[in-house]
């Protein structure tokens, strides 16, 4: 017998380990972004295009003065190949705009539980319509928590603390992460031809393109009095959370189910919150922190039951 039932588990947790550290970085993403919002005019769709272009820029610059040794792969038709690059750089530019507008009109908190809530249930439909995929009685364990902190979340507050454009933009937002989670799963169940660091940079190049009008028409530079303090968050988020985060994310993404993955990346709401109550002054509800909790207990859930022998993806 070959040795796959010991590699499988072994090769899930190296996926979830990557899940979580993309997950704890993103997590200060939103915080670093409120920051550049209070001390400068930029606004989400500038902040996403330079975050695009400035992440490709870095990875290129990685690859070029450390080049990788690569097994040669076979590549798929270039038909499958527009869809992965274009399907992933739209859903990416999509996920992490739509974010940024929901942190700016709903606050970090709130914009990022709600993004992060809505994903595995946006992410568990579509890995069943599109891949087959088998929720499960831990899955839908894990879809059933994060719906029922969502909705604790929205309804159990009082008017004025979560705002409707917000969390409409924290949805779109979910969708996008969904889109884009899927077809990471997709590349590697099909052993779609890409590498993580490759379906990186080709998704930050459609991405960078699709923002750049909109970008423009928003203001491509910002005014500030402290231009120093908006380059180095930006760089930043970049490099820390940027063309350091994605390629740990589809690397993991491609290493377990496509629900799981978007449940694993709830841990994000985790920092995000401690440091928006920390530094940015904002303040947690009951309602806020028991849907916290009922979507964490949700990730506990489903990490234990994948990382589990004999699980399968």
């Amino acid at each position: 017998m070959t040795p796959a039932p010991v590699a499988a588990p072994r090769s899930v947790r190296r996926g979830l380990a990557c899940l979580a550290f993309a997950g704890i970085t993103w997590g200060t993403t939103g915080a670093a972004v409120d920051i550049v919002y209070r001390s400068s005019d930029f606004g989400p769709m500038a902040v996403s295009f330079w975050r695009f272009l400035t992440g490709m820029a870095l990875l290129l610059a990685a690859r070029a003065f450390h080049p990788s040794r690569t097994t040669p792969r076979t590549r798929q038709p270039m038909g499958r190949r527009v869809l992965l690059f274009a399907g992933t750089g739209v859903g990416l530019a999509v996920f992490q705009t739509a974010y940024f507008a929901a942190v700016r009109d709903t606050g970090l908190a709130v914009g990022t539980i709600v993004t992060l809530g809505a994903a595995p249930v946006f992410t568990a439909a579509g890995g069943r319509l599109f891949l087959g995929e088998r929720i499960g009685r831990a899955g839908l364990l894990a879809v059933a928590g994060a719906l029922a902190g969502l909705a604790i979340l929205v309804l159990g507050n009082r008017a004025g603390v979560v705002h409707p454009v917000g969390v409409g933009m924290a949805l779109l937002s979910a969708a996008g992460y969904a889109a884009s989670n899927i077809l990471g799963r997709w590349t590697g169940r099909h052993g779609a031809g890409e590498d993580p660091y490759t379906l990186t940079v080709g998704s930050f190049a459609v991405g960078a393109t699709v923002m750049l009008p909109f970008a423009w028409g928003e203001g491509l530079v910002p005014h500030t009095a402290h231009p120093g303090h908006v380059v180095l968050l930006m760089l930043y988020v970049a490099t820390v959370t940027t063309a350091l985060a994605y390629p740990l994310y589809f690397a993991g993404a491609g290493a377990v189910r496509a629900a799981t993955a978007s449940v694993v990346m709830l841990i994000e709401p985790v920092s995000a919150a401690v440091l928006a109550v920390l530094f940015l002054g904002e303040r947690l509800t009951a309602a806020t922190v028991v849907g916290t909790v009922l979507m964490l207990t949700a990730i506990a859930g489903l990490a234990a039951a994948e990382s589990r022998p004999g699980a399968r993806s």
